[in-house]
């Protein structure tokens, strides 16, 4: 499975990404993942699931980073893509905009027993998932409000390759997601481990972004994907074990180890007690915490009171969809 999924990424980088490119109406969309199918994904897969059965034809591929999936958006290779594209959308021609929020960033800084509180971190070094990603926007923010700066930064996607190098002694200190921070302090390993205090963080990890003028151009499609997802957030704030009782076993989640299966129910419901799931797609408040947060970031220039959500979120599917 991993060598499937690693051909798919590879596959993706060595397609050239030119951009500006030409977009026209697709019968199939094509949806770039930022990271292999995990158990973060299943919502999403269920999601997939219920869309292809109202007519949605799609294909995924996991590009190994958000970088590389907001490029092959940005191309036109892909139609579809997970991120938090603020700095592209600034910087880009193209007029990417996001549809719906995936995922909070409901991240936690967890360290060995050398540091007691973020302000231990100055001038040591982390390990993040992505240049420019959801934890590295957290680092330059913890970076802003507290006065300090971390030492070396090191990237390595998923959080759980990021514990492993937490058990391993190759990192003292990193940012990781609740299913992996969970299943730490509830391994046996638990006592050599700190989870620092950490703001409220109410914006985006993980949303849904296009090409404006691919979505305006397949609107039809867009409709049913995000009516899917929202209906799927929905149910799993009403039933979190939704998530498990839909999931296709032939599917990608589906295939996963026996292990994560069975902690899907116990995923999904941390995940709703701890709010990373908006049951209303995000929208407008999602935007609004966005602007703020990927300002103080530094990945979005200007005075977040004078910016656009309109320049930054298409929120036709979504207000569609809520009626």
């Amino acid at each position: 499975m991993k060598h499937f999924f690693k051909k798919l990424a590879a596959t993706a980088v060595a397609v050239p990404l030119a951009l500006g490119a030409t977009f026209a109406s697709a019968d199939t969309i094509k949806i770039a993942l930022a990271e292999t199918p995990s158990d973060e994904l299943a919502a999403f897969f269920v999601a997939l699931d219920r869309a292809k059965a109202n007519g949605l034809d799609y294909e995924w591929t996991a590009f190994s980073d958000e970088e590389l999936a907001i490029q092959a958006v940005l191309s036109g290779q892909m139609h579809i893509g997970f991120g938090t594209p603020y700095s592209a959308m600034q910087r880009s021609k193209a007029p990417l905009r996001i549809v719906f929020q995936l995922s909070k960033l409901k991240f936690f800084p967890v360290t060995t027993k050398k540091y007691s509180k973020l302000e231990d971190l100055n001038g040591e070094p982390i390990l993040l998932h992505s240049r420019g990603g959801g934890t590295d926007s957290i680092a330059n923010v913890i970076e802003s409000t507290l006065g300090m700066e971390f030492g070396e930064r090191s990237y390595v996607p998923g959080s759980s390759n990021r514990v492993a190098a937490l058990l391993g002694g190759r990192a003292d200190a990193t940012i990781i997601d609740l299913s992996n921070k969970n299943k730490l302090m509830r391994s046996d390993a638990a006592g050599d481990f700190n989870v620092l205090e950490m703001f409220d963080v109410e914006s985006s990890d993980e949303a849904l972004f296009g090409n404006l003028d691919w979505i305006q151009d397949n609107s039809e499609d867009v409709q049913i994907f995000v009516d899917a997802l929202l209906s799927v957030y929905k149910d799993m704030h009403e039933d979190p074990t939704i998530i498990r009782r839909e999931t296709n076993p032939d599917g990608p989640i589906g295939q996963l180890p026996a292990e994560i299966l069975a902690e899907l129910d116990g995923f999904y419901a941390d995940a709703v007690e701890a709010g990373l799931y908006s049951p209303d797609g995000g929208g407008r408040a999602a935007a609004q915490a966005d602007m703020e947060w990927y300002s103080a970031a530094g990945q979005l220039e200007g005075d977040p009171s004078t910016l656009n959500i309109e320049d930054f979120w298409y929120l036709a599917p979504l207000d569609a969809a809520m009626n």
